[in-house]
C-alpha cells in the first residue's frame, strides 16, 4: 500500500491534489488544460479587438487608394471689362382694383290688408215711357199697371277686419309623485298583458312551493313608474309561499313598461293582475 502522506519532488499544485486519485476525473483533466485554455482565448481576443479597431483606418486606406486623381487647374486671372448697366423698364403701377358692385339689399315686399270701401250700388234710372204710350192711358177708377222699379241690392258687408283668436283651456299638469288608478292611457308592457303573463309563468320557481298543490289564486299590485320600472309589488292570496314566489318572479322580469299617461305626460299608475296557477 502506498505512502498516501508523501508526495514526489518537482510537482505542481494540481499533481498534489490529484496524487494518488483518479486522474481520469473530468476536474483533473478541466485543471491541467485551463492555463492552455485561458492563455489561447486571450490571444484571440486580443487579435480580434484590434482587428476590430484597426477595421475603419483599414477601411478609409482603401477608400483613399480607389478615389480617382484630381487634376488641378491652373487659374489665371483675366481682365474683367466692365458691362454695360442694364437700365431696367420702370415699372407702372397696376391701375386699382374695380370697386365692388353695389349689393342692392333685398327687397321686402309688404302685403298690407286694405279693406275696400263700400261703394252704393249704381242707380239705375229708367226712362219714361214715349208720350205716344202715354197718351194711350185712361183715367178713371181702372187700375193700370204702371212701369215697376228695379229691385234694390244691398251692397255686400264691409269683411271683417278682426282676427279670431281660438281659446284653448288649459288643463292642469300631471303630478309628478301622485299614483294614479284612472289615467287616459294605460301603462302596457312590450307584446301585451299576455307576453308578461307568459314570462311570469315561464320564471316561476314551483319548487319553492312546499305542499302547494291543485289551483293558486293571488292578486299581484305594483307601481308602473314614469321610466317604466316597477315598484311596491306587492302580492295578497290565501298561500304565503305563493305570494312569496309571485312577487320575486315579478321583480325578476327586467323588460321595462311603456308607462300610463295624463295629458301626454307620463305618469305613476298602480296597476293589478290576478294570477292563477295549477300544480300537480
Amino acid at each position: 500500500m502506498a505512502d498516501e502522506t508523501t508526495y514526489k519532488d518537482n510537482l505542481t499544485l494540481d499533481e498534489i491534489v490529484f496524487e494518488n486519485r483518479n486522474k481520469e476525473y473530468g476536474a483533473y483533466d478541466l485543471r491541467s488544460k485551463y492555463p492552455k485554455i485561458l492563455t489561447k482565448a486571450f490571444i484571440i481576443g486580443t487579435l480580434l479587438f484590434i482587428l476590430l479597431a484597426v477595421a475603419p483606418f483599414i477601411v478609409m486606406k482603401i477608400q483613399q487608394m480607389n478615389k480617382e486623381a484630381t487634376t488641378e487647374v491652373d487659374a489665371k486671372l483675366v481682365e474683367v471689362l466692365q458691362e454695360d448697366k442694364i437700365i431696367e423698364p420702370e415699372e407702372k403701377e397696376a391701375p386699382p382694383p374695380p370697386p365692388p358692385p353695389k349689393v342692392e339689399p333685398p327687397k321686402i315686399e309688404v302685403i298690407q290688408n286694405v279693406v275696400p270701401e263700400p261703394k252704393r250700388a249704381p242707380k239705375v234710372e229708367t226712362p219714361p215711357p214715349p208720350i205716344t204710350e202715354q197718351l194711350k192711358t185712361t183715367t178713371g177708377l181702372q187700375n193700370q199697371e204702371g212701369v215697376k222699379a228695379p229691385a234694390y241690392t244691398p251692397p255686400p258687408p264691409p269683411p271683417s277686419t278682426g282676427t279670431k283668436v281660438a281659446t284653448v283651456e288649459a288643463k292642469p299638469a300631471p303630478s309628478t309623485t301622485e299614483i294614479y288608478a284612472e289615467v287616459e292611457q294605460q301603462a302596457d308592457f312590450p307584446g301585451g298583458i299576455n307576453s308578461f303573463r307568459t314570462k311570469v309563468a315561464d320564471n316561476f320557481d314551483s319548487g319553492a312551493m312546499e305542499g302547494g298543490e291543485g289551483t293558486l289564486r293571488t292578486e299581484i299590485t305594483f307601481v308602473v313608474e314614469r321610466d317604466g320600472s316597477l315598484t311596491q309589488v306587492k302580492a295578497t292570496g290565501p298561500n304565503a309561499d305563493f305570494n312569496r314566489e309571485a312577487e320575486r318572479t315579478v321583480k325578476s322580469i327586467r323588460n321595462k313598461w311603456t308607462p300610463a299617461k295624463i295629458n301626454g305626460q307620463p305618469v305613476r299608475y298602480r296597476f293589478r293582475l290576478p294570477l292563477t296557477m295549477n300544480f300537480e
